[in-house]
């Protein structure tokens, strides 16, 4: 009989699909599945080979999730079965203790024999020393004859914990096999039956696994191989210096090209500030609160204004200006090249698949690590801080921006091209409307992620609120460094709800 049986009904059809599938016992999994599948809530089905059988038995009937849940649980209930055996638990202290007696040994022979030499004074001193060793030798005594004792304490847990997950395995191995049966019943290609070869490889990992795993667990002082890689410590500093030397012919190589990046940033900076910082603070506010009404209504400007009169009341105006152009300058430059790529590696999936490993060396590598090759190529100061937020804060708008254009359906596309729209109509008037909500939500997660990167680009001397929290930090100032927080999250929300707003009022006018 074909094993595509999705469509057959009947007991007699669903017994041999179940014998198809299982090979081996099929009355009793027919009968379990059947119990299964007739209750709507948790059926009680116990399986016996899935309980003595373990991971094992998930090898042999083909579920590897089964198989590797329970190989790591058993593996920790058999650690602490072994630290409860074999485990000196009270190795350490009692490591520690023997150095404390034989120091303790030592400065008693110190002060004998400053008595010896008529010097009190020094016999008085070891002997003060001594005492103070030996308290510390009786804690450490003390607590090593505590850590033994809790070895029969951690042996009743490893036993507890073994004879629950034997119990969850034996309730829980009919019901993942049904799941895998009715995986297999729509997928046919899923595995099914049994093979002697998966517990061959089955019980090849777990002896890879347990054994080791168990002896660096109960033995007091493991081997070195097993604590540690063996690796050629010779190799780091030759590989690091090449590395430097990389960098630094790249910076004088490409000198001028860096220096002309950082000379058009500066450019939008000082643009920004001179209309953020050098106009006077009333003009300004005025004008942003006016902009937050007209393009996203009064609650928003009402919220506008309520955050700057913080900024202002708390004398954080000036520093915070210059994160908003800090921040503005690094958001519209991701936004002026992430959206066209995010809307190219839509429509291309070729492309996308090319710079995808790219965008994920770019969101997931350590913020810090950025400030390397910022400071190597482009110096200190406010342009490489700009830099450094746009290597971190790019990626989402271009991720959420292709999938926006990815998720537009066919049909509607389709639809605009029968009637006469051409490839740039299609995109302005179809594409980009229907992908808004995505590219919104990218917008968005670019100016958090840019906010994000303002104490950190403070360390390469971008200045702003972040020099305000980066100096909170070195003083433990807590009370200076909660407001300049709050007045960068004040920032961040007013820039956010403006470009939101004008969104949705947007949307509810069209």
């Amino acid at each position: 009989m074909s094993t595509d049986t999705g469509l057959e009904l009947g007991p007699k059809s669903l017994s041999a699909s179940i014998d198809d599938f299982t090979k081996e016992n099929h009355e009793y999994y027919a009968r379990q599945f059947e119990r299964i599948q007739g209750k709507t809530g948790f059926a009680w089905s116990w399986n016996w080979a899935a309980a003595l059988g373990g991971p094992l038995w998930g090898a042999f009937r083909g579920l590897w999730g089964f198989f590797w849940t329970f190989l790591v649980l058993e593996l920790f209930a058999l650690v602490q079965l072994g630290r409860g055996l074999w485990g000196d638990l009270g190795a350490d202290q009692m490591a520690r203790y023997e150095k404390l007696a034989a120091n303790i040994e030592r400065r008693q022979q110190q002060a004998a024999d400053a008595v010896a030499a008529g010097n009190q004074a020094a016999a008085d001193a070891a002997l003060k020393v001594a005492g103070n060793l030996q308290k510390a030798a009786d804690k450490a005594l003390a607590d090593a004859q505590a850590a033994s004792a809790e070895a029969l304490t951690v042996l009743g847990t490893g036993l507890i914990l073994l004879l629950l997950i034997k119990l969850i395995e034996g309730f829980y191995g009919n019901i993942a096999y049904e799941k895998q049966y009715l995986r297999w019943r729509a997928k046919p290609d899923t595995l099914s039956g049994v093979g002697w070869e998966r517990v061959a490889f089955g019980a090849f990992l777990l002896l890879g696994i347990w054994p080791l795993t168990l002896y660096r667990f109960t033995v007091s002082e493991p081997a070195e191989i097993i604590t540690k890689f063996p690796m050629n410590k010779e190799w780091f500093t030759p590989v690091a210096n090449w590395m430097e030397g990389w960098f630094d012919w790249l910076a004088v190589e490409f000198g001028d090209v860096f220096k002309g990046v950082t000379g058009a940033i500066r450019a939008v900076l000082d643009g920004l500030e001179v209309v953020l910082v050098e106009t006077p603070w009333p003009v300004v506010m005025l004008v942003i609160v006016v902009m937050a009404w007209r393009l996203a209504g009064p609650r928003i400007a009402v919220f506008t204004a309520a955050a700057l009169a913080y900024l202002a009341t708390f004398g954080l105006w000036e520093v915070s200006m210059v994160t908003v152009a800090l921040l503005g300058a690094a958001a519209f430059l991701c936004l002026l090249f992430g959206i066209p790529l995010g809307i190219w590696f839509g429509k291309s999936p070729r492309a996308y698949a090319a710079a995808l490993p790219v965008l994920d060396f770019m969101q997931t590598m350590p913020a810090f690590v950025y400030l390397i090759p910022i400071i190597a190529f482009f110096g200190t100061g406010k342009p490489p801080g700009v830099l450094a937020t746009i290597i971190f804060a790019m990626p989402p708008v271009i991720r959420l921006t292709a999938l926006g254009m990815r998720q537009v359906p066919e049909g509607t596309k389709e639809a605009a091209i029968a009637f006469g729209c051409t490839k740039w109509q299609l995109l302005r008037n179809v594409e980009i409307p229907l992908a808004m909500p995505s590219i919104m939500t990218g917008i968005n997660q670019t100016i958090l992620m840019c906010l994000s990167m303002v104490v950190i680009a403070s360390l390469i001397g971008a200045g702003g609120l972040g020099a305000n929290i980066l100096e909170a930090l070195q003083y433990a100032a807590k009370g200076q460094g909660m407001l300049a927080g709050l007045a960068i999250l004040f920032c961040a929300m007013v820039i956010d709800r403006i470009i939101q707003g004008m969104y949705r009022r947007r949307m509810e006018n069209a």
